[in-house]
């Protein structure tokens, strides 16, 4: 094996290995559905059936992952999610 070929192999562990953080959406007693699924299409990038099964299932289970990725990448759409008036976290 040639040292080109341990390097490429090196960069995909590495690349594989990255820890990707998640964006938790909680459910309110304030939001509508139309506001969330909105907002989802806004910050998250979602397609309006993305948007509409998220707000489902954070409605019946209190929670829902919107989005996956590295922290630098979720941070502003958290942030947008937060400024609409929405309970997010990233974890």
């Amino acid at each position: 094996m040639s040292s080109k070929e341990k390097t490429k192999e090196a960069l995909q562990v590495d690349t594989l290995e990255q820890p990707l953080n998640e964006i938790l959406l909680y459910n309110d007693d304030v939001n509508t559905f139309d506001h969330v699924i909105d907002t989802l299409i806004y910050a998250c990038d979602h397609t309006p059936e993305q948007a509409e099964q998220c707000s489902i299932i954070v409605h019946y289970k209190g929670q829902c992952t919107v989005k996956t990725g590295e922290y630098k990448e979720l941070e502003p759409r958290c942030s947008m999610l937060l400024e609409a008036g929405l309970s997010a976290e990233i974890i």
